[in-house]
């Protein structure tokens, strides 16, 4: 979302990093009960996974990391980190920022970029996107759901002054996004309850659900209203219009927003033009894919 504090840039990643400990301890719940494999304990490739685990641990971390840090995240001695964090040194994806520390390196941008060139929503969306910046002279946005994460694909800012901090490559959690409750609104509830069962609702405002329970009742009203107006739900000040991407078998594949402070809005055209504006945009967006 537009303008959003440093604090508040803290907070969201204090509940990620809770988040992320709370999957870690359990590696089956990492794994979907419908798409894992029967012969699961034959196929499945420890080693592969806990150096994937480190990826994400320094990624999450947004600081260089010590062995020691990266072997308490994963429970696991040094020496095994050690060898962990040399092959992903050799081969590119860490690379040592302070003396016996850790970051990402430039390969993982390969990966990242590889990705990215393959989402044909995002070359799809980009246009669009630019028109409704230009329209509603509000920063508009682009993001699909990545587990329990929103991940933002395409960022285009305004020209108006209220520059928006929410990068391609962002993550926020589903739960206390607007754009996160309309994504997750193509769940099956007990699916999305599955998805949540371990999760920790830090609350960004009044606004975010610290249940299952209550991220149901609001996934279900984003759903049935087919947008969400967001007035306060991720910074005190902010407004948001959030809209679904649907494909031709009418799966919700991603989402898009206009968002900023409510200064950047004309508050009383909110639910006139601002929003015909963006579910405007997303139709366009779901006729061009299929």
């Amino acid at each position: 979302m537009a303008s959003v504090t440093q604090t508040k840039n803290r907070f969201i990643d204090k509940s990620r990093n809770q988040a992320d400990q709370n999957r870690m301890d359990d590696v089956t719940d990492a794994v979907d009960a419908e798409t894992q494999h029967k012969n699961h304990s034959v196929y499945f490739v420890p080693g592969l996974h806990r150096g994937l685990r480190v990826l994400e641990i320094v990624a999450a971390a947004q600081r260089p990391l010590s062995i020691t840090d990266i072997a308490s995240e994963l429970g696991l001695t040094r020496s095994s980190v050690f060898r962990l964090v040399y092959t992903l040194r050799h081969m590119g994806f860490l690379e040592e920022e302070q003396t016996k520390h850790f970051t990402l390196g430039p390969r993982v941008l390969n990966i990242g970029f590889a990705f990215l060139a393959s989402k044909d929503i995002i070359e799809i969306a980009r246009p669009e996107l630019e028109a409704l910046r230009d329209d509603t002279q509000v920063s508009a946005h682009l993001a699909i759901r990545d587990e329990r994460d929103v991940l933002y694909l395409s960022c285009v800012q305004t020209r108006s002054g209220f520059l928006s901090n929410m990068n391609v490559g962002s993550r926020v959690p589903a739960y206390a996004s607007p754009m996160g409750w309309l994504l997750l609104s193509g769940l099956p509830p007990a699916e999305l309850t599955v998805l949540f069962r371990n999760e920790t609702f830090v609350p960004l405002t009044d606004q975010t659900p610290t249940s299952v329970k209550a991220l149901l009742d609001i996934v279900k009203q984003a759903g049935q209203r087919g947008y969400v107006i967001s007035r306060g739900a991720m910074e005190a000040s902010g407004s948001s219009i959030s809209t679904p991407i649907i494909n031709r078998r009418k799966e919700i594949v991603g989402a898009i927003d206009i968002s900023g402070p409510d200064s950047a809005f004309n508050l009383g055209e909110i639910e006139g033009r601002y929003l015909s504006a963006v579910q405007a945009t997303a139709a366009r967006i779901s006729q061009r894919m299929g």
